[in-house]
């Protein structure tokens, strides 16, 4: 059965299409290398050829073949995966912001397919579905030995279908089932609003295709039509998306030529991305609010402006997904997306499974009856990578930690906005005082040798 899929939410893409080769060895290695993988390849015909002729019903030879793929992939890390034709395309769609399905983001944590946050506004959100909800079945068919793509597949569609999913949520004594149906989500990555007099707020939902001329156009119309001063950037529950919107939105707040991340794959070639121009907004005040649903290239963006020292970042850790996935076309018209780098922060920093430790760390609180929900981050997830550079006990911790999102919050409630908003008003109010003014005088004071 062919089967359509999204592209991972936790995804920060390099669009490459390319042919694939089987391996790729050193001279003195080659011939052994090409004697395994035939071999193997041996094996994988026999097995194919027994299933065809002896298996009790008829079987499609391409949806062997396909399984046998997503089985391999699946294998290597939680993000890299194949896609057949029709997932291939759909991923393409996804990138534009544009798809049919209930507005989920979802991740695997401990092999049980897991809620990371409803997109506000959509089907998903509007049915009550939370972070942190286990969906245990999608229309009466357990998720248990079921693949995240399989998952998202399964939940996609045409808009006025309809799909149950069976939700267990902490502190319910039963599963609940949702039917919910399906609509176009056509996801506006780019909220923007002032929040007090001179003070800016933009909120970044996800990387995509525009979302930098989005963020550009907010910008235009906060800095020019309302004569905001100082900005507050909104990367809370962002998955992430295109590494080329990341390197786009960074170069809005940096100096042209400036680092925004690099890349080291397993030959450790070295990939720089600078910005290319002086960002027009590079000396605007700014706080940049993360939490644990961060995750990719939002990380890229916190952390460039954090090694930079051009914003505050103001929030909890962060996802820490440091891995870069590069993706990948083949003959027949389906795909791979494969794990083929790690990345970097300006200053050298992997985050992978660590994430970005915020300037100051402020946690939000429950207020108005919001809840707290399980935390799932990069480290949760079964058969991530590692981060070469973290110690031995680093990132390993396996404690349950909870936290409240930040959408179930009224702003007066978010303390993390909050905070921000008096930071950028004392830095407002410092910058009016005379130099030096704002430290205390100290006269006659005895010295001391």
């Amino acid at each position: 059965m062919m089967r359509r899929k999204r592209a991972l939410a936790l995804l920060v893409t390099l669009a490459v299409v390319a042919a694939i080769s089987l391996a790729v060895w050193a001279p003195g290695s080659r011939v052994s290398a090409e004697g395994e993988v035939y071999e193997g390849l041996k094996v994988f015909t026999e097995v194919l050829s027994v299933v065809k002729t002896k298996y009790v019903e008829e079987t499609n030879t391409q949806d062997l073949i396909y399984d046998a793929l997503a089985g391999m992939l699946k294998s290597l890390d939680p993000h890299s995966g194949f896609m057949t034709p029709d997932m291939y395309k759909e991923m393409q769609i996804d990138t534009r912001g544009k798809f049919g399905g209930l507005g989920i983001q979802i991740s695997m944590k401990d092999g049980v397919l897991t809620v990371i946050a409803p997109i506000e506004d959509t089907p998903a959100w509007r049915a009550g579905i939370e972070a942190g909800d286990k969906i245990i079945k999608i229309d009466g068919e357990s998720t248990q030995d079921m693949s995240l793509q399989e998952a998202v597949n399964k939940m996609r569609g045409p808009k006025g279908t309809s799909v149950v999913i069976t939700i267990f949520r902490e502190g319910e004594k039963e599963p609940k089932d949702y039917a919910i149906v399906r609509d176009i989500i056509e996801i506006k990555s780019v909220d923007a609003k002032v929040v007090e007099d001179g003070i800016g707020y933009v909120r970044l939902k996800q990387f995509q295709e525009k979302s930098a001329a989005e963020m550009e156009a907010a910008l235009q119309d906060l800095v020019g039509k309302e004569e905001v001063t100082a900005l507050i950037l909104d990367l809370r529950n962002n998955p992430g998306g295109l590494l080329t919107s990341s390197i786009d939105v960074a170069n809005l707040f940096l100096p042209s030529g400036k680092l925004v991340v690099y890349t080291k794959g397993r030959a450790e070639d070295r990939t720089d991305y600078r910005t290319v121009q002086d960002g027009p907004y590079q000396d605007i005040p700014m706080v940049v609010l993360v939490n644990q649903g961060s995750a990719s290239a939002s990380e890229i963006v916190a952390g460039a402006l954090k090694d930079w020292r051009r914003a505050i970042v103001l929030g909890t850790e962060t996802f820490g997904k440091g891995s870069v996935q590069s993706v990948i076309g083949l003959s027949d018209g389906s795909g791979l997306r494969l794990t083929t780098a790690r990345y970097y922060t300006p200053k050298g920093q992997s985050i992978q499974n660590t994430g970005i430790t915020p300037d100051i760390v402020v946690k939000l609180k429950s207020a108005n009856g919001a809840a707290e929900h399980v935390v799932v981050r990069e480290k949760d997830l079964k058969g991530h990578l590692e981060n070469e550079q973290a110690g031995q006990g680093d990132a390993s911790d396996t404690g349950e930690e909870k936290a409240v999102i930040f959408s179930s919050l009224s702003p007066e409630d978010d303390t993390q906005l909050q905070r921000a908003i008096d930071l950028l008003k004392a830095w407002e109010t410092f910058k009016k005082l005379p130099d030096g003014e704002f430290l205390p005088r100290v006269e006659n004071v005895p010295a001391h040798s």
